[in-house]
């Protein structure tokens, strides 16, 4: 897999490795054409835009926090105290998305893990979320499905998206890309596959083609068949 670049600062897509067999040329043109007729169109299922004016004042962390536990957005898991390893999560920590509770990333154990790093503003996300809704419903109790809302600098418009796509699954937050710091990201969407133990066995840069992709990576990767 090709090394990874710096992120810039408001990334819509990322240049994705060379994956001869998952991917031809005619799939990524069609997924790409489709990504942007589902936001022309802003009725493409699981591509909703915010209801909420860009323009309007940020909200405040309280009310952000109440409109992530009013769209029924599980709360930010408890994690583990133990020692990080080299080729796992960095040892960095996050705000759950409102800041009410933290998440030390380097603490997340016990379960095979997917996480997705996403934020409103960007086509790509918006283009992969029905196949998230999917795979959160067929993993539950298998695989523990994580967001980060990454370099998105309204929280409220956040939270009103994945309320509209149908997330439930925690969000952590990372505004200011911290994480970009402490681990290679080319830009977002870009999904991480962790095992149990925490190591980050694969990353997938770039939006998902479909909610198969993304179950045949779980087994193939994590070893866990849905």
């Amino acid at each position: 897999m090709r090394s990874p670049t710096p992120s810039s600062p408001r990334p819509t897509s990322s240049p994705r490795p060379p994956l001869s067999s998952r991917r031809t040329p005619g799939s990524r043109r069609l997924a790409a054409g489709l990504a942007s007729l589902c936001i022309v169109l802003a009725g493409c299922t699981g591509a909703p835009q915010p209801s909420t004016s860009v323009g309007d004042p940020p909200a405040g962390p309280a009310a952000v926090v109440a409109a992530r536990k009013a769209a029924g957005i599980a709360d930010c898991p408890r994690v583990q105290n133990v020692t990080p390893r080299p080729d796992g999560l960095p040892d960095l920590v996050l705000n759950c998305l409102g800041g009410d509770t933290t998440v030390k990333l380097s603490g997340l154990r016990g379960k095979p893990m997917v996480i997705n790093l996403w934020a409103q503003w960007c086509e790509p996300c918006r283009a992969e979320s029905p196949y998230l809704r999917q795979f959160e419903k067929a993993a539950k109790g298998k695989v523990l499905l994580l967001g980060v809302n990454y370099d998105d600098p309204r929280p409220e418009l956040a939270v009103e998206f994945a309320s509209a796509v149908g997330w439930t699954y925690p969000q952590m937050a990372d505004p200011e890309r911290r994480l970009s710091g402490a681990m290679p990201i080319s830009g977002i969407p870009l999904t991480l596959f962790v095992d149990a133990d925490g190591k980050v066995v694969h990353k997938v840069s770039g939006g998902l083609d479909s909610y198969e992709e993304l179950v045949q990576f779980t087994r193939d990767e994590l070893g866990v068949k849905l």
